[in-house]
């Protein structure tokens, strides 16, 4: 089943990894901060979802320094941030928890961003979309990198409908900022 498939309004389910993490010594991986290329990507992030017309209605983000760094640069290009929460659930998590954390999603919420970690972002996408457009799910296949964006794309009611290839993947950007 594609995203233009079903009832109920469109709704996107937009899914950014955190941006390039920095490796301190004995710094535990859940305090790990943004590398200086994580701090220009992030704002990429941010601007490249405001171009796309992607802007979230909530965003989810996962407790480690690195994903809240990023969501707070990413939103930081917005004149309006929209509310977060921050989920420790989405920290590590597979596609099982993460499938929980997005099915606990109010319905009035029609644009969702989450912000989190691979592998379990990666493999999110490649088990939620039953399609994409060009090669956007051979590329999410070869490699989901650091401030990698997919957008997916479906119909329903509730966010507890969304299930296995029942979205389509419309949209895949790597957010890179500029040196200097």
């Amino acid at each position: 089943m594609s995203g233009g498939a079903g009832a109920g309004p469109l709704r996107r389910l937009v899914v950014l990894r955190h941006a390039k993490s920095a490796w301190p010594e004995g710094v535990p991986d859940e305090l790990r901060p943004l590398a200086a290329r994580g701090r220009r990507d992030a704002p990429a992030a941010g601007r490249a979802l405001a171009v796309s017309g992607c802007l979230p209605d909530l965003a989810v983000c996962s407790t480690a320094v690195r994903t809240r760094q990023t969501w707070e640069l990413a939103a930081g290009q917005w004149s309006t941030p929209p509310p977060v929460r921050y989920d420790s659930r989405v920290y590590a998590a597979g596609v099982p928890e993460l499938m929980e954390v997005v099915r606990g999603v109010p319905a009035e919420v029609e644009t969702l961003l989450l912000v989190g970690h691979n592998p379990g972002l990666e493999e999110l996408v490649l088990e939620l979309a039953g399609d994409g457009l060009d090669d956007t799910l051979e590329q999410v296949r070869t490699k989901f990198p650091t401030a990698a964006i997919a957008v997916l794309a479906w119909h329903g009611t509730e966010w507890p409908a969304l299930g296995p290839r029942t979205a389509l993947l419309t949209e895949l950007t790597v957010a890179r900022g500029r040196k200097g």
